[in-house]
């Protein structure tokens, strides 16, 4: 059963027992990640992520991951672009400690000078390996073509020149604007009592005043081109489409879609450029959301001297799955789909992290029932429907690193779409 309580302050606290568990992971989401940034802040969500973790007004940075592996847990965190979170997995009997040290390294961060030297170091090295995987950069590059000049465009990195020049100054500034206990969200799922957890949080959190909602810059997609050439083995190709928002009422259509089109061995593009073709390693399709836009993409890798005809098949298969998409492929991917999210919640972690996401979207957790259904209900007319608007689309985005010099601009893909 999953509990929720508002504190007067605007902290919402859910949890979900498991019965058969002895551990829990329990966190605290911070509604606050790369795209509410602003233009100078660049990376300083990401950066105070890293911070968070390198000593408090009581605890060190050592004495942060000594409390917790002490006991046999592990605690981690990450940023987003519209979210920071900060969580940990303990026994059931060491929920307590672990939200004690979670609430102290999110509320009581001391920014020392010395610390936020060696992890600006930290993060560099993690710019520059970035930049170094192409399978990851490519897909920063294409967001960037796909809202340019955007919070929600930027990397969640930020450049190396913004993040060189980052002080304690500029930490404190993004917490005061952003942290604030109604733009947070604590969630646990596992050995837990909610009841118990609720009277901590009270007393962790309940002092703090709620700050309001900020101004988020409102998405814009404007699709564009980025190639980037570079002597590698492999072209990297990713090609984007605007998709629906969270709030959407097409976000399941467009999920059933991609995961037909691009979602496992059986899909279309897996079988006909990969199995049939050979012309790639890896290919997918996926759909991504976003409280105001959403993104549909498509990725792969392959030969400078055979892109050209990775693009074209791929946007051939685009073009056939509006026209031919079949009742069977719609039924696997709503069961690919279906299955997913309940082998996802055998785990406590997968439970805490999706409440604390539809908490944050909606302000509640829809039922597995409810979300079976939305499933259920995605008809292979819809998909084909949603197929056929999705390529009419006059803006697309499209992202290339390596060999590319063969392949097709994005105007060149646009006129095979319509043709």
């Amino acid at each position: 059963m999953i509990n929720l309580t508002t504190l007067p302050n605007g902290l919402r606290i859910v949890t979900e027992r498991m019965p058969s568990l002895a551990s829990a992971s329990i966190g605290v989401w911070v509604q606050a990640g790369g795209r509410h940034e602003r233009p100078e802040q660049n990376g300083i969500a990401h950066f105070l992520e890293h911070m968070a973790f390198k000593g408090t007004k009581t605890r060190n940075a050592l004495q942060i991951a000594e409390a917790i592996e002490d006991v046999g847990g592990y605690m981690n965190a990450y940023t987003s672009r519209e979210t920071t979170a900060y969580y940990a997995r303990v026994l059931g009997d060491d929920v307590a400690l672990a939200l004690d040290v979670i609430s102290d390294i999110v509320l009581n961060p001391v920014f020392d000078a010395r610390e936020i030297e060696v992890e600006r170091h930290v993060i560099l090295q993690e710019i520059g390996q970035a930049l170094d995987t192409p399978d990851d950069i490519i897909f920063d590059w294409l967001q960037e073509a796909a809202y340019p000049d955007q919070a929600i465009g930027r990397t969640i990195l930020g450049p190396a020149e913004k993040v060189s020049n980052f002080g304690r100054a500029d930490l404190s500034c993004f917490v005061g604007e952003h942290y604030g206990p109604d733009q947070m969200i604590l969630s646990a799922a596992g050995a837990v009592d909610h009841d118990a957890v609720v009277k901590q949080a009270e007393a962790l959190f309940g002092h703090l005043s709620a700050i309001g909602k900020r101004d988020v810059q409102k998405a814009a997609w404007s699709g564009h081109e980025r190639r980037e050439l570079k002597d590698l083995e492999q072209v990297h190709f990713a090609l984007a489409f605007e998709g629906p928002s969270y709030q959407d009422a097409d976000l399941y259509t467009a999920q059933v879609y991609s995961t037909a089109l691009g979602g496992g061995m059986s899909s279309r593009l897996f079988q006909k450029i990969r199995e049939e073709r050979g012309l790639c390693y890896s290919i997918f399709a996926q759909a991504g959301a976003y409280d105001d836009t959403g993104m549909i993409t498509i990725y792969a890798g392959t030969s400078g001297e055979e892109v050209a005809d990775l693009c074209g098949l791929t946007v051939d298969e685009l073009k056939r799955a509006a026209e031919d998409m079949t009742e069977a492929e719609v039924a696997r991917a709503r069961a690919q789909m279906k299955a997913g999210l309940l082998m996802g919640l055998e785990s406590p972690s997968s439970r805490a992290e999706r409440m604390a996401r539809n908490i944050a979207i909606w302000g509640r957790v829809p039922g597995l029932d409810e979300v079976s259904n939305r499933i259920d209900a995605v008809s292979v007319e819809a998909v084909r429907d949603y197929a056929g608007r999705m390529i009419s689309q006059d803006r697309i985005a499209l992202a290339l690193y390596g060999p590319a010099q063969l392949a097709p601009d994005l105007e060149g893909l646009r006129r095979r779409l319509a043709a």
